[in-house]
């Protein structure tokens, strides 16, 4: 220690200064490494004793943030006031900064989360890019709501941006999926053959081994008379087979036809609406009996060709 002490009193000025601007900085460092832990560790704990389980919406390319507006309003008509899901919605605008509206009750369990893009054209490098800002979006989301468990639906493209995501970004050391449901999602784009697939298709099937192994996947399509929607070919929604069989925990293909079994109509579907209550929001899918029936093809009672 004497040694040490002599050693500094001989160091010129400049050495000194230095010394003790280097001893300061350290401690500076130090201090706020720690504090940075301390806020990590604090929020992981918040994380891991969260009872939110949100449900997460993407819309389909062009379509906005009120996408889901009827049904959500379904949904929400069907619960007692206290019971109500409460609905948050996220833009992410075209510089990659993110816009709230509404809000998240602390009292729900269950509320909605709706995510649209400002930048939503139809094409894969735009899912590409989309499903890039989901991550960020969800690692804010999760910032500021700390819930790990949730559940996603996706309209159209906002399925492919789903799938995109959990090859891609999702990180099952920070969250849990429990269930994907995708409604009129054209996993082989505008291709009418399960034999012609796309860049898309392959990329997926390429990277199929990223998806969570305990994930609960339902594929929905939508047909007036068992060949399209009016805009998906039923052959490109049930090109999702190739992606998720045997590599998630379950998959299942459903196809809705008769009234509201249009490409645009499909979130306000009665049978659909009925799938989302039972399967997401009462998690009955844990049985693989549940609605064993139902799934294998649902059709409306009224069932008849539209006008």
């Amino acid at each position: 220690m004497k040694k040490t002490l002599t050693f500094v009193k001989d160091l010129p000025k400049s050495a000194k200064l230095s010394l003790v601007l280097a001893i300061v900085f350290v401690s500076i460092l130090g201090g706020l490494g720690r504090t940075w832990m301390l806020s990590e560790h604090q929020n992981d704990r918040a994380i891991q004793k969260a009872r939110m389980e949100p449900v997460i919406f993407i819309p389909g390319s062009s379509a906005t943030i009120r996408r889901f507006d009827d049904l959500i309003d379904t949904l929400n008509s069907e619960s007692k006031a206290e019971n109500a899901h409460s609905v948050l919605k996220v833009q992410v605008e075209k510089d990659g900064s993110l816009t709230y509206s509404g809000h998240l009750s602390s009292s729900n369990r269950q509320p909605f989360i709706v995510v649209g893009f400002a930048r939503n054209e139809d094409n894969y490098p735009t899912i590409q890019a989309d499903s890039q800002s989901m991550g960020k979006v969800m690692s804010e989301l999760q910032s500021k709501y700390h819930f790990r468990n949730f559940s996603s639906i996706g309209h159209s493209n906002g399925g492919l941006i789903w799938t995109d995501y959990l090859e891609n970004y999702y990180s099952s050391q920070s969250f849990h999926i429990r269930t994907l449901m995708t409604l009129g999602t054209p996993y082989n784009f505008s291709e009418t053959s399960l034999t012609k697939k796309t860049t898309m298709l392959n990329d997926f099937i390429e990277g199929s081994d990223n998806l969570p192994k305990d994930l609960n996947v339902y594929s929905i399509a939508g047909s007036d008379d068992y060949t399209d929607d009016g805009i998906v070919n039923v052959q490109s929604v049930l090109s999702g087979k190739y992606i998720f069989q045997k590599k998630v925990a379950k998959y299942t293909q459903t196809t809705v036809s008769g009234d509201n079994a249009s490409h645009s109509d499909l979130p306000e579907n009665p049978e659909v609406v009925n799938l989302i209550r039972e399967l997401i929001l009462q998690n009955k899918g844990k049985n693989p009996r549940t609605n064993a029936n139902k799934l294998k093809n649902v059709t409306n009672k009224n069932d008849r060709p539209d006008n």
